[in-house]
């Protein structure tokens, strides 16, 4: 019997560890060749880790969350020959935005391996739905998860549930008046796409000294441009929504306020200001918040807006976008849409100095002076670097872009 040893490899320059992110066997488990083993995940991809041998899994470097240096043993695996070790390998990378579906890349062996009795593989199953405290816990008490029924959200494993399955006689709590109490509680480790958008908004939250400001603007005019363009629209053209109005809006502020349209570098000290406008996208897609990015917004006409965010939201939320699509905004949007609520405090994305939040539009009375009429309003609820810009400043690029919104036909005149 020999022994076969998986390297974490090297995922990208500059990167010293990776974060396993997923492990698809456990120890003791058979493996063939080019089955996927584990997912791994640094600041800018995931990858897959395909086993390049047969043989049964004898180590793995850690849980779900930890983080492991590269170069370092990640799994080892016992093999029916002497085939040496898995030196790290270079392989190819998915932007952490593509978590669904990552590519595969196969370490490589200092030496050609000699032929191995294959392995059958595992039958497949549906993974049961556990926290990782809950597994070793069954693995301590030798529990099969697969043969305990979950009783948390989704069918999440608890830890009573195998409690439960280990004293199958015991009934449950009494039960009055048709309520029970509830005891269990649930740890869930932050791993992931989670984590690292956890960390940037530590990031933001604590280096940046935010002042948001909130404005109304009454939409009824842009709403009713909106449905007229939507009913004349080409077949080829996408439906608008009140996005590529904002980011027209957006350009043509930022051209008589340039300082909201950059980066600040604090630990050097140093504000890039852009002449680009590069418009991020808040995206919330099935592996978490993403902000894809409208290149050049400033040469984009509407229709040209619409169909840009159309394709990178779809590309974002099917794991498919790259990592220059998420990735070199100077200023951000930031909108949940019908679910916008009446106001928010968006945090800026570092290190931009500029963030705009577009809160939900609904019809409420306003007063014309002579009597209250029902508009169409919404809130923007915008947040700034406090350190570049004042709050002058910022309520002043707010209200410019409130005008325009509020006279669409200032969005599409020139100069």
């Amino acid at each position: 019997m020999g022994e076969f040893i998986i390297k974490m490899p090297d995922v990208g320059e500059g990167v010293a560890e990776a974060e396993i992110v997923e492990w698809h066997v456990k120890t003791g488990d058979p493996v063939r060749e080019d089955m996927v083993i584990a997912a791994v995940m640094t600041d800018k991809a995931t990858v897959e880790i395909p086993s390049p041998v047969n043989g049964i899994v004898i180590w793995l470097a850690g849980e779900v969350g930890d983080r492991i240096a590269v170069k370092a043993p990640l799994v080892r695996i016992e093999t029916a020959g002497d085939v040496g070790e898995a030196q790290p390998a270079r392989i190819s990378q998915t932007p952490v935005a593509e978590a669904a579906k990552p590519e595969i890349a196969k370490p490589a062996l200092v030496a050609p391996a000699p032929a191995v009795t294959p392995v059958p593989a595992a039958p497949a199953a549906e993974k049961p739905l556990a926290a990782p405290s809950v597994r070793l816990f069954a693995r301590e008490s030798g529990v099969d998860l697969r043969q305990v029924q979950g009783t948390g959200p989704a069918g999440r494993i608890l830890r009573e549930d195998i409690e439960q399955f280990l004293t199958p006689g015991t009934a449950p709590a009494a039960v009055k008046n048709g309520f029970a109490k509830k005891t269990a509680t649930e740890e869930i480790k932050l791993t992931g796409l989670r984590r690292r958008i956890a960390e940037k908004m530590v990031l933001s939250a604590s280096r940046i000294p935010h002042i948001t400001y909130v404005e109304e603007v009454d939409m009824s005019a842009l709403e009713e441009l909106r449905a007229t363009m939507n009913g004349d629209r080409r077949p080829d053209h996408p439906k608008l929504t009140v996005l590529p109005f904002l980011m027209r809006a957006l350009v043509k502020a930022i051209s008589e306020q340039p300082d909201v349209n950059a980066t600040f570098d604090d630990d050097a000290g140093i504000i890039t200001r852009y002449s680009a406008v590069h418009i991020a996208i808040a995206t919330q897609t099935p592996a978490g918040l993403t902000v894809p990015v409208v290149r050049h917004a400033e040469a984009r006409g509407i229709w040209d807006c619409a169909a840009e965010i159309s394709r990178l939201a779809e590309a974002a939320r099917s794991g498919t976008a790259t990592r220059d699509e998420l990735s070199g905004s100077t200023i951000t949007i930031s909108s949940l849409g019908a679910l916008g609520g009446i106001v928010s405090t968006p945090i800026i994305n570092h290190p931009e100095v500029a963030i705009i939040g577009v809160n939900k539009i609904a019809t409420r009375p306003v007063w014309d002076g002579t009597q209250f009429v029902p508009r169409k309003m919404m809130n923007l609820s915008s947040s700034f670097d406090h350190r570049i810009i004042d709050g002058w400043d910022a309520a002043n690029f707010v209200q410019r872009i409130r005008t325009l919104i509020e006279t669409p036909a200032l969005i599409f005149i020139e100069g």
